[in-house]
């Protein structure tokens, strides 16, 4: 495969069979702090495709309009071509990460109610908060684009919430994206534990990215964990 047009943290981007697509290739790289912290972690491409792929397929099967078209290989998927919408949207169901030392609630503090962030997608800029107002004045995205995409990321968390319940992890937050395809707004880039909070229901142990930002170790297991829970409930309900 050759040709990259894009070169992420954590996956490359490649031309698609046809003008409507494109290939994205997961990497084994693990980033933090704006890739300021960054090491090489043999097989975690193939876990964040592995769950990524299997949550936008559940999705999907409950009307959510995603980029995913198929798997290739174990860290190559086939997507269609969108026009990235330049913010993140965060959904926090729990206190954790930078909203904990922000506002100085205690991590693991349940909120009263669904917290949701917009970020602008810039790393030399660190990726800063940013309200719907500033979207709109900047031409970022119109006052409708983001109410879909609000709409669509609160049914996606109660969609998740439940699964991952099922599954025996708490969804403490997560990050999503999106893109502009056609006349859709629709679910792009990943959910694995590279872009959410997954804490273990009973012990409240971390089962994602924490484990590499916080130096506690065993970085893939705790992604093959939540692997092998989600596709217990999947095997479950087919």
């Amino acid at each position: 495969m050759s040709d990259i047009l894009y070169t992420g943290k954590s996956k490359n981007v490649f031309p698609g069979p046809d003008k409507d697509s494109l290939i994205i290739r997961y990497k084994d790289t693990a980033t933090a702090f704006n890739g300021e912290k960054k090491e090489e972690l043999l097989g975690k491409g193939k876990l964040n495709a592995a769950i990524s792929n299997l949550i936008f397929r559940f999705l999907q099967e409950r009307g959510i309009k995603t980029h995913f078209i198929k798997e290739i290989d174990e860290t190559s998927i086939l997507v269609r071509k969108a026009d990235i919408i330049m913010v993140e949207l965060i959904i926090r169901n729990i206190a954790a990460g930078s909203f904990s030392k922000k506002y100085g609630i205690a991590e693991g503090r349940e909120l009263k109610n669904t917290v949701l962030e917009f970020c602008l997608k810039s790393d030399s800029l660190g990726d800063p908060m940013i309200n719907m107002s500033q979207i709109t004045a900047i031409g970022i995205a119109s006052r409708e684009e983001l109410d879909s995409m609000i709409n669509m990321a609160e049914k996606i968390n109660v969609l998740l919430i439940d699964l991952f319940l099922k599954a025996e992890i708490k969804l403490v937050d997560f990050k999503l994206e999106f893109g502009r395809c056609g006349n859709d707004i629709i679910l792009c880039d990943e959910i694995s534990p590279d872009s959410c909070r997954f804490w273990d229901l009973h012990t409240g142990d971390k089962m994602d990215k924490d484990r590499f930002r916080r130096d506690m170790g065993n970085v893939l297991e705790g992604y093959g964990m939540v692997l092998d829970r989600l596709k217990r409930i999947v095997l479950m309900n087919t």
